[in-house]
């Protein structure tokens, strides 16, 4: 069975450039193992990730990134079962919401800041999916 799951988190590294870059470089090394698919947005000190894949590997997963020293504030924000992947190429694409048009984080948010601890898992999702239709999501596998 297939779940998505998505959630957010604040890095704990004042180098967030460096923190992110150690954690697209885990994910994708165990990732594409475990048959787990998403994507990781990132900017101003916050993660929003969203994970698809087994059950079993993706609560698995979640329940390391609670525990990983990286970041803090883990919260989740979405969790359903899915008939299908939406980030299927993906191990682990990326979003640099600093490069993002500021309109695109405004229309799901009160300020032009990402902030998902604001906003319901349903708009974080569907901010993740306008950001794949725009092609605003790089490292494809």
């Amino acid at each position: 069975m297939l779940v998505r799951l998505v959630y957010v988190s604040r890095s704990v590294l004042a180098a967030e450039v460096a923190n992110t870059e150690s954690i697209l470089a885990s994910s994708k090394a165990h990732n594409a193992a475990q048959g787990i698919t998403g994507i990781l947005c990132h900017g101003g000190g916050i993660f929003l990730q969203a994970l698809e894949g087994g059950r079993v590997q993706v609560n698995a997963l979640y329940a390391q990134l609670i525990k990983d020293p990286r970041h803090t504030d883990v919260v989740l924000l979405h969790y359903e079962e899915i008939k299908e992947r939406r980030y299927s190429g993906w191990s682990m694409g990326q979003v640099n919401l600093a490069k993002l048009n500021a309109s695109v984080v405004l229309k799901y948010s009160e300020t032009p800041q990402l902030d998902p601890y604001a906003v319901s898992g349903d708009v974080s999702l569907t901010l993740l999916e306008e950001l794949m239709a725009t092609a605003a999501i790089m490292g494809r596998s």
